[in-house]
């Protein structure tokens, strides 16, 4: 191949690119990559073509031009290349080339070998589940993992669940003035065992209800008021919202659970066993 023919292959790349026909766009550029693959601005090249098969969801595309990318990056100056190639790796679970790529980025990880189980803080992941859309809370395992803090209310999530996230945040979420960045989903990484469940409780006081739910939460299950839901449009939820911490509050109200349904009714038995008033639960439902 001619530099003048690779030439007019990059500019049809690049106009595909504009018009997101990604598929085309990566193709094109392999086959200058074919032939030049480390000119100037073929690290550019690379990390296209690698980028074009993230957002075609070729994982293992992404994965092999993602490589060739990091390998002309810069280390530890926040090089995209090497995220994108964290994601790629994280999702083959090639911890060896995750860790590296982490590394190469400019990230400080945990020490040790193989899969990444760090604090990573907490942030907001926006599910996808056939396009119904869901924010929840998440602790981060790592650069693009977290685990499920709520119970969703979308049929098949599931508390506790590990999902894969994206790395540029598509909004943000500030609770007593501190901000959280909203990433969207990839994918659930890990399923979550834990079933959802609802039932209906009545608290004496907002402690009885803050009662339950720490007593479910140390046993690593899940317990919040259904009330904590809300419904955001679009473009709303892609910005800035200010959400006030949540509060507890007395009197009968409909809670979401997120335990095996044997354990659930124990621990139910047991918080409303803790005083001789004020604390009664019933209805409780499997939903999911």
């Amino acid at each position: 191949m001619r530099k003048s023919e690779a030439k007019e292959l990059i500019n049809q790349a690049y106009a595909a690119w504009e018009a997101e026909e990604w598929q085309r766009a990566a193709d094109l550029y392999e086959q200058v990559l074919a032939h030049f693959p480390d000119e100037k601005p073929s690290a550019e090249w690379w990390y296209d073509a690698a980028l074009g098969h993230k957002f075609l969801r070729n994982w293992d595309k992404a994965y092999e031009l993602g490589v060739q990318a990091a390998a002309r990056a810069p280390r530890g100056e926040g090089d995209p290349a090497y995220w994108n190639l964290g994601i790629a790796a994280t999702i083959r679970r090639d911890w060896a080339v995750a860790r590296d790529a982490w590394t190469g980025f400019g990230l400080e990880l945990p020490a040790g070998e193989g899969e990444i189980d760090g604090r990573f803080g907490h942030a907001c992941v926006r599910l996808d589940t056939h396009g119904q859309r869901e924010v929840v809370w998440i602790e981060r395992l790592c650069p693009t993992r977290g685990r499920v803090m709520n119970v969703p209310v979308t049929g098949g999530r599931r508390y506790g669940e590990i999902v894969l996230h994206d790395g540029q945040p598509n909004g943000e979420r500030v609770v007593d003035g501190s901000t959280y960045p909203v990433f969207d989903e990839l994918l659930l990484f890990e399923p979550s065992e834990l079933p959802t469940l609802q039932v209906t409780v009545a608290a004496g006081e907002p402690a009885d209800l803050e009662a339950l739910i720490t007593l479910f939460a140390d046993h690593d299950f899940g317990a919040e008021p259904a009330s904590g839901l809300t419904t955001h449009c679009a473009c709303c939820s892609e910005g800035t919202l200010h959400k006030e911490p949540r509060t507890a509050h007395e009197g009968a109200q409909r809670v979401c659970l997120a335990a095996p349904e044997d354990e659930a009714r124990g621990l139910l038995d047991r918080w409303a066993g803790e005083k001789a008033i004020g604390r009664s639960w019933s209805g409780l439902e499997v939903m999911g």
